[in-house]
């Protein structure tokens, strides 16, 4: 295994060579700079497993120096440890405070740098061994809900075009039109994965923040926006055997909105609320209502609901609850893009939830956003 590599900054050279002398000892590979900027210029070639840096230096001092090495993203996880003179409760305070993994003070005794060295090493590479798993699930996750949800609705596609073609001459238009049918489901599942994947893109991009600000307005009738969004589900409440229902207040105040990312946010909520509302005779209720200097919208199902343990998780990507016993469509982005959208707005989703009761989502947006989110 290639030894770890520690970056030294300080601009004491004899005290620099000591430390340098102590590490290489200990096996470690060891880089040196004499301030700051130095360090920074070092780090542009090699990326170290840990940092141990004076705080008084010339031309970048070490707080400065811890500063920059964490603005840059391959530096927030290095662990970093102030060797210094500065003994005063205040300055130990400040380098901690900042988010140093260890603070030593000099004159420096060899065996507790190495103790230090050591632990913080460790718990680095326990931190990365955690957050490598972490990453190796979601990404197995991902590739099996991917894989499914492509090849589910290619099945519909590719299957009934090949009926098709082989029976087109003795094919009745009524089942002609099944086939049909098979292949729009097929499509539309499609389609509504690559939107979401592209609104995903959007989102990380900046591309959906710069619409917003093109696009938001105070909106005068919110209540028919809200109305208009829900009529859009009433056929799919129809199929499930969901009654929908609208609870509006009879004046509401102006609300800024940019509609289109408002109206996909409630949607997908609605859109959930049937689908897990089975069994005939469930309800949907969609209400309104302002709380101080907020407008809520609350979807409030009779569905299955969500047990407690998931309640934190439900507004992740890809993620999906109780997948394997629901089998619902979507790759889990539904959630995690409506909250999205309506963050933008600078409001927020919140769920409550009973499981085998029901559950309800509320949109919270506020009425008098700051100027920097309009």
């Amino acid at each position: 295994m290639t030894a770890p590599c520690i970056l030294v900054v300080e601009d004491h050279e004899p005290l620099l060579n000591a430390i340098r002398m102590v590490l290489q000892r200990a096996g470690y590979t060891v880089l040196t700079a004499t301030d700051g900027q130095k360090g920074l210029e070092v780090m542009e070639r090699v990326r170290p497993d840990l940092i141990v840096a004076d705080i008084m230096m010339p031309n970048m001092d070490g707080y400065e120096f811890y500063q920059a090495v964490r603005a840059r993203p391959e530096g927030l996880t290095i662990p970093f440890i102030f060797l210094t003179a500065r003994t005063t409760r205040e300055d130990i305070l400040r380098g901690k405070g900042m988010g140093a993994e260890d603070y030593l003070t000099k004159p420096f005794d060899p065996e507790e740098l190495l103790v230090a060295v050591r632990s913080r090493l460790k718990r680095a590479g326990e931190v990365q061994q955690a957050i490598s798993s972490e990453f190796d699930q979601l990404k197995r996750q991902i590739v099996n809900i991917l894989s499914h949800e492509l090849r589910t609705p290619l099945t519909y596609i590719t299957g009934y075009t090949e009926l098709a073609l082989e029976e087109l001459h003795s094919l009745s238009p009524e089942a002609l039109q099944q086939f049909l049918e098979g292949i729009r489901h097929g499509s539309d599942r499609l389609n509504r994965l690559v939107q979401d994947l592209l609104t995903v893109i959007r989102l990380d991009t900046g591309q959906a923040a710069a619409e917003f600000r093109l696009l938001v307005h105070p909106h005068e009738n919110f209540a028919e926006v809200v109305r208009r969004t829900v009529q859009r589900y009433e056929s799919l409440a129809n199929q499930n055997g969901v009654t929908l229902e609208v609870r509006v207040p009879p004046t509401l105040p102006p609300v800024p909105l940019c509609e289109p990312f408002f109206t996909d946010a409630l949607g997908r909520l609605v859109d959930n609320a049937i689908k897990f509302s089975r069994g005939k005779g469930k309800r949907v209720v969609v209400d309104v209502d302002v709380a101080g200097d907020w407008v809520e919208v609350g979807v409030n199902d009779e569905g299955v609901g969500i047990r407690p343990e998931e309640i934190p998780h439900v507004f992740e990507r890809f993620r999906q609850i109780d997948r394997e016993r629901m089998e619902q469509q979507g790759v889990g982005l539904g959630l995690a893009i409506a909250r999205e959208l309506v963050r933008l707005h600078g409001g927020d989703i919140t769920v409550e939830s009973a499981y085998g009761v029901g559950s309800r989502f509320t949109i919270r947006l506020p009425l008098n956003p700051p100027l920097a989110d309009r």
